[in-house]
């Protein structure tokens, strides 16, 4: 079967966040900088959406801007990035995607700045694009199970049914996926959205009420690098791989 092409040929990382469980690394530079395996978090989602054949990305920046401007200005390499300003107001993940909006195609692919993951047989833009339908999809997540999540010690996000519609973990409960912060987003996902900051949560939810949000497990490995301590750990498999 002949593999679909990329849904889009755009993405937006979500950089503008504090980086406050990344402390003390995050006092002098923005959590994007931060390296692990002597490249930035950043250059890592970057270089993984140039090999994909991603086009563009899009860049939110807010704490310490100055500096995560000046890095992106330094590539010489695929993609092209544009910033998505967020000095003046610090718009969280959900905001952030309002305001960028405009600087987006439909759909677009959106992933957090602190990820690093090894793809399985495809990488993670053409996986999702191979699942996108968007008659029925407003967004498809791209989950992980436990057994391929490393570093991640919670509890896992998201429940999967039969036909990859997404729900949530129940309070108490463990759920088998959790969600990766990288996904595959229609407009439709961010109609009538508040205006100023607010969390993806809340756009969410009310896709999972309408039967709208989905998502696929990838079969690679990913890495939960939101604490200092998960460097190392994660360069020794970065390493091996």
């Amino acid at each position: 079967m002949t593999a679909k092409p990329l849904a889009s040929d755009t993405a937006m990382i979500l950089a503008a966040g504090l980086g406050k469980r990344m402390r003390p690394l995050t006092a002098s530079q923005p959590k994007p900088l931060v390296r692990v395996g002597g490249k930035s978090l950043i250059d890592h989602a970057l270089d993984k959406l140039g090999g994909a054949g991603v086009a563009r990305a899009v860049v939110n920046a807010h704490y310490m801007a100055d500096a995560l401007e000046g890095h992106l200005k330094l590539r010489k390499t695929a993609p092209q990035v544009a910033l998505s300003d967020e000095r003046e107001r610090l718009l969280e993940t959900g905001g952030g995607m309002v305001k960028a909006a405009p600087l987006l195609p439909e759909p677009f692919f959106c992933l957090n700045s602190d990820n690093i993951w090894l793809d399985g047989p495809t990488d993670v833009f053409a996986e999702l694009s191979q699942g996108w339908d968007p008659a029925r999809m407003d967004a498809l997540l791209l989950m992980v199970p436990h057994t391929r999540a490393l570093n991640y010690r919670g509890e896992g996000d998201f429940h999967l049914d039969p036909e990859g519609r997404v729900t949530r973990r129940r309070p108490g409960r463990v759920a088998p996926f959790i969600y990766t912060g990288i996904k595959l987003v229609s407009h439709r996902l961010l109609r009538d959205a508040p205006e100023g900051p607010f969390s993806t949560n809340l756009l969410w939810s009310r896709a999972i009420e309408e039967g709208r949000l989905y998502g696929i497990s990838h079969m690679g490995l990913w890495f939960e690098v939101g604490e200092p301590s998960a460097i190392k750990p994660t360069e020794e498999w970065l390493t091996r791989a």
